[in-house]
């Protein structure tokens, strides 16, 4: 584990996110990190569909774990 450096506005950003979607500071931060690199490897696809891909692969990885 890291630590990154973020602009103080990023940081107040992040705050506000987290809270709105009930996710801790470093949560939001990793979705947004997740999304974005998911958004670069695939610019065609919309939020929408990124979220359901990262579902999707976390599900798999899941079944992987359990099963």
């Amino acid at each position: 584990m890291g630590i990154v450096k973020i602009s103080d506005v990023l940081h107040d950003d992040l705050r506000i996110a987290s809270l709105s979607m009930s996710r801790s500071i470093n949560a939001q931060a990793e979705h947004w990190i997740r999304i974005g690199m998911l958004a670069e490897l695939n610019p065609d696809l919309t939020y929408s569909q990124l979220v359901k891909k990262m579902m999707k692969d976390n599900a798999l990885t899941l079944k992987e774990i359990i099963g």
